[in-house]
């Protein structure tokens, strides 16, 4: 696991950069947030899509519920930075457009937008 602090503005940002998946369960994104946040300070985590478990984006395995409310229960916020237009599903496609509309948790296209979006949230 890599991770890059990322400045723009006073906010600051953790990019990560792993070769295997860092987010899976509720336990692995407690893990996740902790470990960032005692090697960088962040509380602002972009994590690249192949660093997700796969279910994640299977809404009906409640495991995107479960990690978020990590997030959220953490004060915590996420940007997962990836290509998501191969997705299908109807209720993923909202739940993606309702979270890009939110303060906590984006899926973003590039690190650069992951960056901004994170540090421009409140």
């Amino acid at each position: 696991m890599r991770i890059e602090r990322k400045e723009l503005g006073e906010s600051a940002v953790a990019v990560m950069g792993s070769d295997k998946i860092l987010l899976s369960d509720e336990q692995s994104a407690v893990d996740l947030i902790m470990s960032v946040r005692y090697e960088t300070g962040c509380s602002r985590i972009a994590v690249p899509k192949p660093a997700v478990e796969e279910d994640f984006f299977r809404l009906s395995s409640g495991i995107a519920g479960e990690i978020l409310q990590k997030f959220i229960n953490y004060h915590a916020k996420l940007a997962i930075i990836g290509d998501f237009s191969g997705y299908t599903s109807k209720p993923l496609k909202d739940f993606i457009y309702e979270s890009n509309n939110g303060k906590d948790v984006f899926f973003v296209g590039s690190e650069q937008e992951a960056v901004e979006r994170l540090t421009q949230a409140g």
